[in-house]
């Protein structure tokens, strides 16, 4: 490599729920330095989103046929984001509300880079995940969503290894405590903030955006080198 480049320019990113917190943050951010990007979502973007050059797709991560659907209309893909995902504080204990978190976050993430790894094939591009501080700690509020991100972890190394032959990288972020809509509980809750803000060094939760330099990083040339890995992004609360 005669010189280190991060542009992510003219890659064409598609981010799977993103019309929330963290997938906007990084579909603003890619637009920003020039790619092209696909939102897909169960509900449609903000029209600044749009403005800003986001392509929408309306997608369920939930149905094989959606996702399959998508990836006939879909040409050429550089980066595949998979940002989809809800947790449901206690409800996740029953049955039928844990299998649809795990089907959201874990087989969302199979149904995606199942049908879009022929076009990372074509373009050697890459995945980037979204694993969380839950898949090295236990969460007696949310144990499907924990479960879940603990399983990406595993799922992102066993894709790196598999689709090395195709010259794609597999990659996670594992975001810290970030605030948005589906960290409202826990930001509104006084003795989870206390236990929090105990440990956390920076004593403060951090926005969405703050997560998409990682994700721009992971996309470009710059990190050719890095497959397979989860890159904590928690203003240091696994360090403590």
């Amino acid at each position: 490599m005669d010189s280190i480049s991060f542009s992510v320019e003219g890659l064409q990113v598609l981010i799977s729920g993103g019309c929330g917190g963290i997938g906007g943050a990084f579909a603003k951010a890619f637009l920003a330095h020039g790619a092209q990007v696909i939102v897909t979502d169960l509900q449609a973007p903000p029209e600044a989103l749009l403005e800003a050059g986001a392509r929408y797709a309306h997608l369920d991560v939930t149905s094989d046929e959606a996702v399959e659907a998508l990836a006939k209309t879909i040409d050429r893909l550089d980066v595949l984001i998979h940002c989809a995902g809800k947790l449901s504080r206690w409800e996740e204990h029953k049955p039928e509300v844990f299998r649809n978190i795990v089907d959201i976050h874990l087989f969302g993430n199979v149904r995606l880079a199942a049908a879009f790894r022929p076009h990372l094939k074509q373009t050697r591009g890459c995945m980037i995940n979204i694993a969380s501080m839950y898949s090295y700690f236990g969460a007696p509020q949310v144990p499907a969503y924990a479960s879940a991100k603990t399983a990406i972890v595993g799922l992102t190394k066993s894709l790196a290894l598999a689709y090395a032959e195709d010259g794609i990288r597999v990659n996670a972020i594992a975001p810290g405590w970030i605030a948005t809509d589906i960290s409202r509980g826990g930001r509104e809750n006084p003795e989870f903030n206390e236990k929090l803000m105990a440990r956390l060094p920076n004593k403060r939760w951090a926005d969405p955006e703050e997560l998409a330099g990682t994700a721009l990083f992971l996309a470009s040339p710059a990190s050719s080198l890095i497959n397979g890995v989860t890159i904590p992004v928690d203003g240091g609360y696994t360090s403590s």
